[in-house]
């Protein structure tokens, strides 16, 4: 490696990074920077599935707990193929951040399982899925971690979930997972939160800053379900988009989308 040449930073350490900024700003004390800096529980998991062919796969799923200082831990589970424990530590950090700015009673919590869905059947899906939720059942629940989805997880794989944990407990939890299906007591507008929350937060900033709305220009990185909705909302609010060039293996295109680049 040369002289010049630099190493990336995971997200975990990002997220310490982050930490620290604003404990500086905030002039935090020593005791309160130990204390609320680091997660309080982590578990790795193994995940053994009997594929559609017979073969049996080794998965590996994690789960963290970043503080429940403020009330049960709360965070998606994601399914990518570049999920790592790190990545989960960060995501559960930025959501206890993320819960106490806007003053809910959460902490924050991640998971998330080294997969590729797409390649995937539903059974192997759903077996994968309920194996994961039997392996973090002792560490979740409505007063103790609240899971949801996230990056290709969607409301059938939380039914897995609120089943398998209901199953264990004999009688149905349907608070153990948010972003439930409707018909199981999921939320009407779930599925457009996350990017109306992103249209929202980033006209509230623009409007902080000075940022004239009127012909402003979005350029949309990721056109999953967050993204592809984002881009719907700017769009009919009368701003230009454009969505950003991405590598063709991580481009995702949400099924019935009206939105069109200007």
């Amino acid at each position: 490696m040369s002289a010049t040449a630099t190493i990336e930073k995971n997200a975990y350490e990002v997220a310490l990074e982050n930490f620290d900024l604003a404990a500086n700003a905030l002039d935090l004390e020593d005791n309160v920077r130990a204390m609320i800096k680091y997660p309080e529980r982590q578990l790795t998991v193994t995940i053994p599935v009997r594929m559609d062919d017979g073969k049996i796969v080794r998965f590996e799923g994690y789960r963290v707990q970043h503080s429940t200082m403020r009330g049960p831990a709360k965070g998606g589970i994601r399914y990518h193929p570049n999920v790592t424990i790190d990545e989960v530590k960060a995501l559960a950090t930025w959501m206890t951040w993320k819960c106490a700015v806007v003053n809910i009673p959460y902490g924050g919590g991640k998971g998330g399982i080294t997969c590729n869905p797409k390649a995937m059947s539903m059974g192997e899906l759903e077996r994968m899925t309920r194996r994961y939720a039997s392996a973090i059942l002792p560490i979740i629940g409505p007063e103790k971690d609240i899971p949801a989805p996230d990056v290709y997880t969607t409301p059938q794989i939380m039914a897995w979930i609120m089943d398998t944990f209901s199953m264990m407990t004999g009688y149905p939890v349907t608070g153990v997972v948010t972003g439930k299906p409707i018909s199981l007591g999921g939320s009407l507008g779930r599925n457009e939160a996350t990017a109306r929350g992103c249209f929202y937060t980033t006209r509230g900033s623009m409007k902080h800053l000075k940022i004239p709305l009127k012909d402003a220009k979005v350029v949309v990185q990721g056109f999953g379900n967050a993204g592809s909705i984002a881009a719907e909302l700017f769009h009919e609010a009368g701003r230009r988009c454009w969505r950003a060039t991405i590598p063709k293996a991580l481009s995702t295109t949400r099924k019935g989308s009206t939105f069109r680049p200007r």
